[in-house]
């Protein structure tokens, strides 16, 4: 299973980052603190890192530094609140393969490290489909038995998450925290409000409410 290394300080994004990529496939070691992170950024331990420039002890940048000049190849995602030209130019120097600003979404971040992690066991298709409902993720097209369905960017959003997990059931928590980002309000309603907007797109009978769980799409 494709290990990744997640190296943030900030524990509400740690376990974003954490509950999205297991529910994804991949298996995550997390460390607060860059001495941390150095030391465990190794080829033969990780496929690829997360990494936070605003990091104890030693920054993103020093990380980065570290691991680069002893030769250390793995891909690294640069997740960090800096949204400077200079910070971003310096990262990808440094060694980053891309450079993400926070705030940011699960969906988006999910697919940059499936590119980044390509050819390898992580790659995934360019179309996701279930039981009559199928997503190009290329062309942000669905269709429904072969008619083509129209979806606003929340809406493809939500698509691809269910269709990434069909016959599972998935909390609002979780699909707030995949489609709505970290800063999410627990409380809010709108899970419920882009649920009806899916069933009236795709079918009343494609999405499935588990009472007191959250929501299953079909998959057969």
């Amino acid at each position: 299973m494709t290990r990744i290394l997640i190296a943030e300080d900030e524990e509400r994004i740690v376990s974003f980052l954490e509950k999205g990529l297991r529910a994804s496939g991949f298996t995550t070691v997390a460390v607060n603190d860059g001495r941390s992170a150095a030391a465990l950024a190794r080829d033969d331990a990780f496929e690829l890192m997360i990494l936070d420039l605003g990091l104890p002890e030693m920054d993103g940048f020093e990380v980065l530094h570290a691991i680069r000049t002893r030769g250390e190849l793995l891909p690294v995602i640069v997740l960090t609140a800096r949204q400077s030209v200079e910070d971003t130019v310096s990262g990808l120097e440094q060694g980053a393969d891309d450079y993400m600003t926070k705030p940011f979404r699960f969906e988006e971040l999910l697919a940059r490290v499936r590119l980044r992690l390509r050819g390898q066991e992580a790659t995934e298709s360019t179309v996701l489909s279930a039981g009559r409902v199928e997503l190009d993720l290329r062309t942000r097209r669905a269709t429904v038995e072969g008619t083509s369905v129209e979806l606003t960017a929340r809406e493809f959003s939500m698509l691809a998450t269910f269709l990434r997990n069909a016959g599972h059931v998935l909390s609002r928590e979780q699909l707030l925290s995949n489609v709505w980002g970290y800063d999410f309000d627990p409380n809010s309603n709108v899970v419920d409000v882009y649920i009806r907007y899916l069933r009236k797109k795709l079918g009343n009978d494609v999405i499935t409410t588990v009472r007191g769980m959250g929501y299953r799409l079909e998959d057969g």
